[in-house]
């Protein structure tokens, strides 16, 4: 599963400032919008043909673009903020203390969301509105939910409470090298 993350981390190719700016919750709740858009934008073949390849191009920008499209926070301090902090800990947990409970809630939870993929491919092909709309579900129910478990990684990790104002983004201590 670890490959997973490595691939789609190297995919989205960020570096430090586009976490910080990925940290706005404008970010973090318009990424939601991704899935949904490139959804729409195949099922859209059925409207327009050839034309919904150009609508595809575009959800797929958006959703390379959307991490880097908003200014960072002014506050790291927020749910949405958290739960970036915390995935830039969980990605790098080789260099970090992440408790194994963490480590295995977010490989079942990413996993649900890969089995949340199956209906929706299948919706897609054949048209059924109710296995892509089940399959969507499926895909981001489990991503809100490992969201949520970054900002605990986050929290434990740091010793500080959500909601409490963060100037500045806050990274717990690396593990140090044997």
């Amino acid at each position: 599963m670890a490959d997973v993350y490595a691939l789609a981390e190297r995919m989205m190719g960020m570096g430090d400032a586009d976490w910080r700016r990925h940290a706005n919750p404008l970010s973090v709740w318009t990424r939601f919008s991704c899935l949904p858009l490139l959804v729409l934008a195949i099922w859209s073949r059925v409207w327009i043909g050839w034309w919904a390849l150009p609508v595809f191009l575009l959800a797929a920008l958006w959703t390379f673009f959307n991490p880097r499209a908003f200014a960072p926070p002014a506050d790291f301090g927020s749910w949405a903020a958290r739960a970036t902090l915390g995935e830039r800990v969980f990605l790098a947990r080789d260099r970090y203390d992440v408790a194994a409970h963490h480590i295995r809630a977010a490989h079942v939870l990413t996993g649900l969301s890969g089995l949340g993929l199956l209906p929706l491919i299948y919706g897609l092909i054949v048209l059924n509105p109710w296995a892509t709309l089940l399959g969507v579900i499926a895909t981001v129910l489990p991503k809100v939910w490992f969201c949520d478990r970054m900002v605990w990684i986050h929290a434990e990790m740091t010793g500080t409470t959500p909601r409490t104002p963060l100037p500045e983004p806050l990274l717990p201590p690396e593990r140090t090298p044997i």
